[in-house]
């Protein structure tokens, strides 16, 4: 017969509290990663140092001289160069939120009982296939104050429409709408995938409440398709704050310096022969990219994780 003091206790069956977990090991050896650190380095690790060092100096093919921060200072001076900075953070700011928007809304639309959804769908997203140059030259027709088919489709019901392109008030918004044409099928793609995937018991316990259709958008849909809300502001915030060939092809960041971004203006300082002062530009247009996406993309993470 056992007795209670030879009974196992639960302290001694139980593993020691401080043992520590065995390291799980990679199932790739370490030489595997050697390809791509290589690749990392090269194009991008080493041209990212060079172009920094690059920005200190007054450099051409043949000849480098350093002339310390002069090349920042001339940036931030000039007001066509200032000009271009402001004029992206508007651009990559209009364009994010229309996307955001546009491509919610039609999302929602397009996981509906509508007729020729397939089709509808498709038609969203061909825009995003077709070359931006192409987009830019079209668009760039259709727009002409006197003869493009917008201008003269207002016409007919007696609205007089505005130099779309020609007008620097117009300008920067009218590349950023054709922008936004062509990129909500991308952000309506990725709307549609977080909606389909939510759980259809969520919608049906609240039709089952009574909750209309605006508090099952507001407190089910809105919510649970934060992780795609992340992913379409973060992809359309970079692309529009690194926009250049759009912009290139329908305005060359005119009429005069309205419609110019950062990246514009690094190819317009390009083509003068002020190699240095192009340079900094891409470090200056590195910055802001980094220092707008990284806060953002900490801030919708950490939404993601509370919720």
């Amino acid at each position: 017969m056992t007795t209670i003091a030879e009974r196992p206790t639960a302290a001694a069956e139980a593993p020691p509290p401080h043992k520590k977990r065995k390291r799980m090991k990679s199932m790739y050896p370490t030489w595997f990663y050697i390809p791509s650190g290589v690749l990392y380095v090269a194009l991008f690790a080493v041209p990212t140092f060079a172009s920094f060092y690059f920005s200190l100096t007054r450099w051409s093919l043949f000849d480098v001289e350093f002339i310390g921060f002069d090349n920042f200072v001339t940036f931030f001076s000039e007001p066509m160069l200032f000009q271009g900075l402001i004029n992206t953070f508007i651009y990559g700011f209009v364009t994010s939120g229309l996307k955001v928007v546009l491509g919610l809304a039609l999302a929602l639309l397009l996981t509906g009982s509508i007729l020729g959804r397939g089709y509808l769908r498709a038609t969203i997203f061909f825009p995003v296939l077709v070359s931006t140059i192409g987009v830019g030259v079209t668009f760039k027709v259709l727009m002409d104050p006197f003869d493009g088919l917008i201008n003269k489709s207002l016409a007919v019901f007696g609205i007089q429409g505005p130099g779309w392109l020609t007008d620097p008030a117009w300008a920067l918004f009218s590349v950023a709408l054709v922008d936004v044409w062509k990129g909500v099928g991308i952000a309506t793609l990725i709307y549609i995938a977080g909606i389909v995937a939510i759980p259809q018991e969520y919608f049906e316990a609240a039709k089952v409440d009574g909750a209309s259709a605006w508090k099952t958008f507001r407190n089910i849909t809105l919510p649970l398709v934060q992780p795609a809300t992340a992913t379409v502001v973060l992809l359309s915030l970079i692309g529009g704050l690194r926009s250049f060939d759009l912009i290139w092809a329908m305005t060359r960041g005119g009429p005069g310096f309205s419609s110019d971004v950062i990246a514009s203006v690094i190819y317009k300082q390009y083509q003068a022969g002020f190699y240095g002062l192009s340079t900094a530009g891409n470090v200056v247009l590195f910055i802001v990219v980094t220092a707008i996406v990284l806060p953002i993309n900490h801030y919708l993470t950490k939404r993601q994780v509370e919720s």
